[in-house]
């Protein structure tokens, strides 16, 4: 289980980094023919960047136990 919790908080980090990348130099994206608003990247930026943080938090809880 903790092997499972720090690749997924490994994948969001790197989704989080993506997202703080797109900010900095605003990547443009296109899903299909919608291009996706720069400030979409805020919500994926604070979302993912919990989800990894959360991730490691319990596979450090889980080492400790």
């Amino acid at each position: 289980m903790r092997t499972y919790l720090l690749v997924t908080g490994l994948v969001f980090g790197a989704v989080t980094l993506l997202h703080i990348l797109r900010l900095a130099y605003a990547w443009p994206a296109q899903i299909g023919g919608w291009t996706v608003p720069l400030e979409l990247s805020w919500l994926g930026l604070v979302v993912a960047g919990a989800l990894c943080v959360w991730a490691f938090a319990l596979a450090r809880r889980g080492a400790a136990a």
